[in-house]
């Protein structure tokens, strides 16, 4: 291959053969191709962009440099991918949701990304489990308990783990063609039928605006699409944290509220119910909207969803009487402390991103490649937006390990809040569903 020649097409905007991305893909995973020209690459796609053509033709040909996920089970392949943001722990409730309504999940998941949490790291919370399985234990516990939660193996999609890394270092991140095809090639790679994406946007999420989170959906739902896996988006509410927790251990204990259909956390239901609801629909399982939501909430009330995320932490690893000693499993801060309203009145605004940051300072995220997180430290108990408070009353509640982290967190979290004299207007969790038919 020329790449030299195929990179002036990227740079001039000279359209792409398949095969020249199926070449370049495979020089990333095996190395023909430089860091230099890997560099050059995503920078000219960066700022030249490609064609919806190509994008679904670069995310095939990352896909397709490893290993992909066969099937043959008696349910849909399904699955949900958020974009991150605070107290995000949908995945923790919504994969033993579908799995008790017929599907299977096989969720490939991350690690915490900048102020957002990751999957991972909450998993990791528990004792024992392990994230980091082969590709024939991780069809097997799909396959026997109806859903898995790791990360990807180390043969998925490497050229997409190759390009990520050159891309974090080159300033090329932000490109909506590259962030498509990095999100679904990896996706892709299990096998799915059917595909829902969490699109956040606000401050808590790394799309602040949206006109960005719009156009990442659009993107992300046109080349799902169009490699054959039937996929919506909703563009979804993170001006402040979805769960009432913030923090790996605290937002697992949130998660196992939700399962046992203890009524504290309305956001993380609400948001779950939509998004399994959505799949239950077009992965053929159920005809209406309606009919899916009910099933979703009988899988909770029931207590069938929880029994099947005690499984399959048990068959990772953690466990397996997890669902009934959780409290003597997950990790517990040394100091708890409530931190207080400088103000009274409606709370209008919270700053997601400091309250991420305010996790990681705790030492609840990571500072640096290759740190060690404390599971036990982060937020919880948020007062919602909207919400009349006094001046003195608890805003939240902060999980420390040392009175040193303590009063830093504290004075980070003095700009977080805004409020005002009048009540707000309540704003939806979901903004907008984005789909494409097949």
């Amino acid at each position: 291959m020329n790449i030299p020649l195929f990179l002036a097409k990227v740079r001039d905007r000279v359209p792409l053969e398949q095969a020249e991305m199926e070449e370049f893909a495979g020089g990333l995973a095996d190395h023909t191709v430089s860091d230099a020209q890997a560099t050059a690459f995503a920078m000219a796609v960066f700022l030249q962009g490609l064609s919806e053509r190509e994008r679904v033709e670069l995310t095939l040909a990352m896909r397709d440099t490893g290993h992909v996920q066969q099937w043959d089970l008696s349910g849909p392949i399904v699955d949900k991918h958020s974009t991150g943001g605070i107290g995000d722990n949908v995945s923790l409730v919504l994969a033993p949701m579908l799995a008790a309504c017929g599907c299977y999940v096989p969720m490939v998941s991350g690690r915490g990304l900048g102020h957002t949490g990751g999957t991972l790291d909450k998993l990791e919370s528990i004792p024992g489990y392990r994230t980091e399985v082969s590709g024939e234990e991780f069809g097997k516990v799909v396959t026997d308990v109806g859903c898995a939660i790791v990360g990807a193996g180390v043969g998925i999609a490497p050229a997409d783990k190759r390009l990520y890394a050159i891309r974090d270092l080159t300033g090329t991140v932000e490109s909506v063609d590259l962030i498509t095809s990095s999100i679904l090639c990896k996706k892709l790679a299990m096998g799915l039928e059917a595909l829902v994406l969490d699109v956040k946007v606000g401050s808590g999420a790394f799309m602040k605006t949206m006109e960005k989170a719009t156009e990442l959906a659009h993107s992300l739902v046109a080349v799902a699409n169009g490699a054959g896996c039937k996929t919506t988006a909703l563009l979804t509410d993170m001006h402040e944290s979805l769960a009432s927790t913030a923090g790996n251990a605290l937002e697992v204990h949130s998660g196992l509220s939700l399962l046992k259909a203890e009524p504290a956390e309305k956001r993380l239901l609400e948001l779950s119910l939509a998004l399994g609801a959505n799949l239950l629909v077009s992965s053929g399982i159920f005809v209406s909207e309606k009919m899916a939501r009910r099933n979703l909430q009988d899988s909770l009330s029931s207590g069938k969803a929880a029994e099947i995320f005690g499984k399959m932490v048990g068959a990772l690893g953690g466990p397996n009487d997890f669902i009934e000693r959780a409290d003597g499993y997950l990790p517990a801060a040394k100091k708890i402390e409530d931190f207080p309203s400088s103000s009274s009145g409606y709370l209008q605004s919270v700053n997601g991103r400091i309250l991420g940051q305010a996790v990681i300072e705790l030492g609840g995220g990571r500072k640096r490649k290759g740190d060690r997180l404390d599971f036990s430290v982060g937020l919880d108990r948020f007062i919602r937006i909207g919400q009349k408070v006094s001046r003195g009353d608890s805003l939240l509640r902060i999980h420390a390990s040392c009175e040193g982290d303590l009063e830093r967190v504290k004075n980070l979290l003095s700009d977080a809040f805004e409020f005002s004299e009048n009540p707000l207007e309540s704003k939806p969790l979901v903004f907008e569903t984005i789909s494409s038919d097949l």
